[in-house]
């Protein structure tokens, strides 16, 4: 009883009660100060403290294991991750069986209610560890744990909870659901109640597919390491718990000190409490004005939609609307040439972004309010010959030794003289040990002795750490040959590293033939000057230190400009050579080349632009136009397409035509378009294509897209011209929009369809993606229009596929979502749920709102197909605010009204809302969304017992379509109904009537009415 309150007073009568309960011995007082007097003798002295109306355990709370349980559960309670789920963890690790197992007070209450809670808290903390395991996704480790508690507490539902999670995290659903009948049958029979609300919910989660699998999901992208680490546990310990503690974390210290490696290691301990992982965005590769939000997007692997619009968002607020709810650690490294943009960044992101945690590896700090600084301090040095083997900085260069050279003799002494000379700088410990290569460790202590007096003049101490470091550097850079010197300082141009192919054309000229650059890249690798990247063809790259100094070294040369324009040239050509195969069956093999490149084609794109190279800059733009959008940088494409013809200078007309086709595109496909500008540019492209013979497939299309300007009468004919070109994918594309055009038109002819499969026949026997993914939605989604809900699946299914070998998560989830209706119409419940768990799964992968959006409003139309208007107003509210202002955008206000037409019990709101449905659909202007409308207004018809006019409209709709639409269930029980109160006759007069009938007049009338 001492010990559970330790540190306080415990009353005598209190102490007897816990002891003896309701049956006391006749001389308590005396008999408890003798059970005192025992305990004294077994404890130390002054152990128990003697008060006048009780006594006291001296004693810290936290050493007694019962108290810091308490204490780690409720701050594990308070705390954000992801320290909570270690120190429930921490706290669950302190039990080794029952609570107080040993102790034999059978008659006291007090000592079984203590028991009781503590076991209780005990089940509570369990339950709070699993929740937070699972979240973190790893379920799937849980079942056996899970499976025999359940057993053991089978109607403690939180346990019951977790189990079907844990079930469902490995792919055994039908279990879960067993689980679920089990504990209802059993609550029902020894306590009889139902399952909680919160079990229920659970149960038709299940049911509808929207419990996901979190730990299928890639985590991170930390490069594994070649050689170990040393030397740091305690730094990775610290810096782990500022970053538990802090939300923004910088380490900072000189290059070289090892920064980088310290912030990767120390992230590795983190992952198993990251949902979402750890991520490291590599800032060196991106020069003094990259983009920080750009480079997070690229570390994050999140790409646009390969059949969706330009998003109008700027990077940083796609980072934001991409990261918002999740736990994860963003890795911002090498800071210290965009500090100020770092800093901004950071600021916003953590701001907007509440379950963020950013470590950043920097020269200086980032200067945020709240921002947590850890200096990286060299290693550490033996202080006596008694340390030696125990010294970090020792056992780094014995570590790095051996791998240069194992039957290399090691004296302690004189390693410990050349990491002093270091001052236990890692990466200057690293490039002296790759001397021992070709000299003897004597040697290499003798000549770093040598060296720092020369530059010292004999004064150690006054030496700085960074002087140090570009000491051992100028020192491996007079060691080199002149060839050597000529290949490293030329490598600091690429950004994210070199390709053989790209340095040998790059790095030669002069002295260096582009044969020996392979030698002097191995020569390079083998001084620890170059590291090499190995994941199928080596790719070589400079760590930022060795960056930054052999860029110095390039501009002393007088080599700075040549060697951009190399450069330049190099992946200019390179996207170029790529750009017709990006469109053909190779397309995917290409993709991986050019994509392995995007740092580099973007750092050139940023120079050409910097140096105000205008048929540089269009070059490159014209050649990298189609790989943007193919590869989903969408976003930053457009910026570089707008930035190009924007730089003073002549360009050739033939360039000039690819580059303004390319940015109609992009500008046309934006959510936030100006129409007004667009059409600009459209006359612009087609005045310049006009005074060329240029065959790219982009000018090709200029020529249709203004024809489109001239309205509606010429959607169809527009692309008619480009049914014979010469080049198959034009002829592909021309007869895809042919049907398209149709299709928005109304047109309900076999002819729409006819060229939709024509179309993806052709891009078929390419081999084209993009165009086959295009193909096939259109196709699915016009025969789900007559009620070939299978077809419509299967083409699907196809799309998919195909979206899937290009990356693009994002169409996937729409796909998906759209299939999870389609499944429902044909009445395949089960096969919707797969297909709506499945686009659940992608969109938590992708995180973008737009994925978001699609799963909302699917799932809301499902909802109210399925009678439940409850959730489907809670999934309409959830797209609505994951819309923001887009939810203003013409075609997502008509879908959202007629929606809430539908939902709305008044008559009078929902008059108001297919009154704004209407205007909206007939704002966007496409059959399809106006046919939909009336479908809606339909209803309301009905509803005010306008049921003539029901008929009318609904009739109306299919010749606005151009045929009635069998993917909707509104039009069949709006036409049941109907027909049930008018009879056959009537309904067919009236059909007949709103077939002849003006669209628009059958509306006003009814909003009229």
């Amino acid at each position: 009883m001492l010990a559970l309150d330790a540190g306080r007073v415990v009353p005598k009568a209190t102490l007897v009660d816990w002891i003896w309960g309701e049956q006391p011995p006749s001389d308590a007082a005396n008999a408890l100060q003798r059970l005192v007097s025992r305990l004294r003798k077994v404890l130390p002295d002054g152990s128990v403290e003697g008060h006048t109306d009780g006594y006291r355990l001296k004693i810290d709370p936290d050493a007694v294991d019962a108290v810091r349980f308490e204490r780690l559960l409720t701050r594990a309670r308070t705390d954000q991750d992801p320290q909570g789920v270690r120190l429930l963890r921490e706290a669950l690790a302190l039990w080794r069986g029952s609570a107080m197992q040993d102790v034999g007070l059978t008659e006291s209450g007090a000592f079984d209610a203590a028991v009781t809670r503590l076991d209780g808290l005990r089940l509570t903390a369990m339950e709070d560890r699993y929740d937070a395991e699972i979240t973190l996704g790893h379920g799937a480790d849980l079942v056996t744990e899970l499976t025999d508690l359940v057993a053991a507490h089978p109607v403690r539902e939180r346990l019951v909870a977790a189990l079907m999670r844990a079930l469902v995290a490995s792919g055994r659903d039908t279990e879960a659901l067993r689980v679920y009948e089990r504990t209802r049958e059993t609550l029902a029979d020894e306590l009889g109640v139902d399952p909680s609300p919160e079990l229920s919910a659970l149960h038709v989660a299940l049911l509808r597919g929207e419990l996901v699998r979190r730990d299928e999901k890639r985590n991170t992208n930390l490069r594994e390491e070649l050689t170990t680490y040393v030397g740091k546990d305690a730094d990775i310990a610290t810096v782990r718990d500022l970053i538990a503690g802090h939300r923004l974390t910088t380490l900072i210290g000189p290059g070289g000190s090892g920064k980088t490696r310290l912030a990767t290691e120390t992230a590795r301990t983190v992952l198993g409490d990251l949902p979402d992982g750890a991520w490291m965005v590599e800032l060196a590769a991106i020069g003094a004005d990259g983009d920080v939000a750009q480079a997070t997007l690229g570390a994050l692997a999140l790409r646009d939609a390969l059949l969706g619009d330009v998003p109008d968002a700027a990077p940083t607020d796609r980072v934001i609307a991409a990261v918002r709810e999740r736990a994860m650690l963003l890795i911002l490294d090498n800071c210290e040439h965009v500090i100020e943009s770092a800093a901004t960044f950071a600021h916003r992101v953590l701001g907007e972004c509440p379950r963020l945690r950013i470590l950043a590896t920097s020269r200086e700090p980032l200067g945020i309010t709240g921002e947590a600084l850890w200096p990286v301090a060299p290693l550490a040095l033996p202080t006596g010959n008694s340390e030696i083997d125990a010294s970090p900085a020792v056992r780094l260069l014995q570590d790095r030794a051996r791998a240069v050279r194992a039957d290399l003799a090691l004296d302690p002494e004189t390693m410990a003289r050349i990491c002093r000379a270091l001052d236990g700088m890692p990466l200057a410990i690293e490039l002296a040990a790759a001397r021992l290569r070709t000299m003897s460790l004597e040697q290499l202590a003798n000549r770093l002795d040598d060296r720092f007096r020369l530059l010292t003049g004999g004064s150690r101490t006054a030496l700085p750490r960074h002087r140090t470091l570009r000491a051992v550097v100028d020192w491996s850079w007079e060691l080199l040959s002149d060839a050597e010197r000529s290949a490293l300082r030329r490598l600091s141009v690429f950004a994210g590293g070199a390709s053989l192919e790209a340095a040998e054309q790059v790095c030669a000229g002069g002295e260096v033939e582009s044969w020996e650059v392979l030698d002097l890249l191995t020569a390079l690798t083998e001084k620890s000057l170059v590291v090499t990247k190995d994941e199928g063809a080596p790719r070589y790259r400079l760590l930022g230190t060795i960056k930054e100094y052999a860029h110095q070294r390039l501009e002393e040369a007088g080599e700075t400009d040549q060697t951009r324009r190399t450069h330049l040239a190099y992946f200019t050509e390179l996207a170029e050579t790529a750009d017709p195969h990006l469109r053909r069956t190779e397309q995917l093999e290409w993709l991986a080349i050019v994509e392995g490149e995007h740092d580099n084609i973007a750092a050139a794109m940023r120079a050409v632009l910097a140096a105000g190279d205008a048929e540089g800059a269009m070059r490159l733009a014209a050649a990298a136009g189609w790989y943007w959008w193919f590869a989903g940088h969408k976003v930053e494409g457009s910026e570089f397409l707008m930035a190009a013809p924007a730089v003073p200078g002549e360009a050739p007309d033939e360039t000039r035509a690819v580059v303004y086709a390319f940015v109609t595109g992009f500008m046309t496909s934006g959510r936030g378009r100006d129409e007004s500008n667009a059409e600009e540019w459209i006359r612009k492209a087609a005045d310049v294509s006009r005074r060329v013979k240029n065959t790219h497939p982009a000018v090709t299309m200029s020529e249709a897209l203004e024809r489109l300007l001239q309205g509606p009468s010429e959607f169809v004919s527009a692309f008619e011209p480009l049914l014979t070109d010469e080049d198959p994918w034009v002829r592909a594309l021309a007869r895809l929009q042919t049907g398209k055009m149709r299709i928005m038109l109304g047109d309900g002819d076999v002819d729409a369809d006819v060229a939709l499969e024509t179309a993806l026949g052709e891009f078929r026997a390419i081999g084209e993606r993009w165009g086959m993914s295009f193909a096939l939605t259109e196709l699915a989604d016009r025969v789900a229009v007559r009620g070939e809900f299978a077809d419509a699946c299967e083409y699907y299914e196809q799309a998919i596929a195909v979206a899937a070998e290009v990356g693009a998560t994002e169409d996937v989830v729409r796909m998906r979502s759209r299939q999870a209706q389609l499944y429902w119409l044909a009445d395949d419940h089960e096969a919707s749920a797969t297909a709506m768990a499945e686009s659940l799964r992608q969109a938590d992968r992708v995180a973008w709102p737009e994925a978001l959006v699609e799963v909302a409003l699917c799932k809301a139309e499902l909802a109210r197909w399925s009678g439940d208007a409850e959730e489907a107003r809670r999934q309409l509210d959830l797209a609505t605010t994951l819309l923001g202002h887009e939810a203003e955008r013409a075609n997502l206000r008509a879908m959202i009204q007629d929606v809430l037409g539908y939902l709305a019990v008044d008559l009078d709101q929902a008059w108001q809302h297919r009154s704004a449905a209407f205007q909206a659909a007939t704002e966007s202007g496409h059959a399809p969304g106006i046919a939909q409308m009336l479908v809606g207004i339909a209803d309301l018809a009905l509803r005010t017992d306008q049921d003539e006019q029901a008929a009318r409209l609904l009739a109306a709709s299919a010749v606005v379509r151009g045929l009635p639409d069998r993917s909707n269930p509104d039009v069949a029980k709006v036409e049941q109904e109907t027909r049930r109160r008018l009879g056959d006759a009537k309904f067919t007069e009236a059909t007949e009537e709103g077939r002849q009938a003006s669209w628009r007049e059958l509306v006003e009338v009814t909003l009229a009415s």
